[in-house]
């Protein structure tokens, strides 16, 4: 499970942001909204978050922070010695142009908190660390800092890290993460973290839309067909069976710059949907679909094998052609106990004000976004204006209230 997440210096967010998904002492909904951890100081985490905020705010960017952190963990080594990364930090002051960019995250891993960040610029890792809570004191497993002066790496360790540390060292280049060079040459301790970027952190900064082959694929075992089809029922489509038809088509692929496109005949497989009228069943291609029951299909796989794994979604616009119901639905799955029994966690941005009241949403759930006069993004939760139990938050957003909201002329 994700605690919390922190960046500085990142595309329109000039200060740190800290995002937390560390549960209140509020009891409201606790339940279903929330899951013990086993920790003393965070005894809860959050099974969802909501970010709010006007059209270019920063909501993408707090999403595309925590893309960038997962992409440098699972791909630094391919960047190229002395080749730029593709970082981009504020650029409305001058003097932050060669200001460093910071990142870390604290996960919750086998009930030990793991609290993992680096700090870098477009040439070079700058600092790198990792600390490790078995217990109430934290163990600094490794601390990487660049020593500009000797114009090389200090690096400190911890006795609880072992491994051949030396071959690390010696193997990470400046524009390389330590823990990415370890994993890769086999340090078994860093492995769990790793497979947090790598495998349990799934980010769509683009919407919901993520194609329908994930889930063309998991409806093909029978009991991965019902529980799709079942999330597809309970959201009023029409639709009473899912099926998958193999044909042949052409896949283009293009070479940039120029270059003739490749053309290849490929087999895909096309999901098709019965509709019952009259006793009889139609069928039609998922293409025949409105463009809410298409993202419902494309991300009902996806879901559920997140559900089933305990991984971590992050989306950004989860409401982008769904319908408001479809958005509830989707929450609902994350903060219902009985199919979300392996922690899995939602994080989303929205203009889906209706999520704000009704009982849908603890208030330590909901984050906004907000530029200042000087164009940088801020990040601050609800809870920063200590909203009453019942007060009606929909109406208190819209009337700006809290922020996060568009200033019309």
């Amino acid at each position: 499970m994700l605690l919390d997440f922190r960046f500085t210096n990142f595309r329109s967010f000039r200060d740190e942001a800290v995002f937390s998904l560390a549960a209140s002492a509020d009891t409201t909904l606790e339940r279903t909204h929330t899951r013990p951890t086993g920790l003393d100081k965070v005894k809860r985490v959050l099974t969802s978050a909501a970010i709010y905020g006007a059209n270019a705010s920063g909501k993408s960017n707090v999403i595309r922070a925590l893309q960038f952190m997962q992409l440098m963990v699972m791909t630094s080594n391919q960047i190229q010695p002395d080749q730029e990364s593709t970082l981009t930090p504020f650029r409305m002051r001058p003097d932050f142009a060669d200001h460093p960019t910071l990142f870390e995250a604290t996960f919750l891993i086998e009930g030990v908190r793991y609290q993992y960040g680096f700090e870098m610029n477009r040439r070079q890792i700058l600092g790198e660390w990792l600390l490790v809570y078995e217990r109430a004191k934290p163990q600094v497993w490794f601390s990487r800092t660049y020593n500009a002066k000797k114009a090389k790496y200090d690096y400190t360790y911890s006795d609880y890290f072992v491994g051949q540390k030396k071959v690390w060292e010696i193997s990470t280049r400046k524009e390389v993460l330590f823990l990415t060079t370890a994993v890769q040459l086999n340090s078994e301790q860093l492995k769990p973290l790793y497979q947090r970027f790598a495998e349990d952190l799934v980010v769509l900064p683009d919407g919901p839309g993520v194609g329908f082959g994930f889930t063309a694929g998991y409806v093909q075992s029978a009991g991965n067909r019902e529980r799709v089809q079942s999330v597809m029922a309970t959201a009023d489509t029409g639709i009473s069976s899912i099926s998958v038809e193999k044909r042949m088509g052409r896949q283009v692929h293009f070479s940039f710059p120029g270059g003739a496109p490749e053309v290849q005949d490929a087999e895909f497989d096309v999901p098709q949907f019965g509709h019952t009228a009259g006793g009889d069943v139609y069928k039609f291609d998922i293409g025949e679909e409105s463009a809410g029951t298409q993202i419902l299909f494309e991300l009902a796989g996806p879901i559920l094998d997140i559900l089933q794994k305990g991984r971590i979604l992050v989306v950004d616009e989860l409401d982008r052609s769904l319908h408001p119901l479809l958005v509830l639905k989707i929450v609902q799955m994350f903060n219902d106990p009985e199919l979300n029994r392996s922690g899995a966690q939602l994080i989303f941005s929205t203009h889906d004000v209706s999520l704000l009241d009704g009982g849908k949403l603890r208030r330590d759930q909901v984050w906004f976004t907000e530029k200042d006069n000087e164009q940088t993004s801020h990040l601050f939760p609800l809870l920063e204006f200590s909203p009453r139990k019942g007060e009606a938050l929909e109406k208190g957003y819209l009337s700006g209230r809290y922020g996060g909201i568009p200033i019309l002329g």
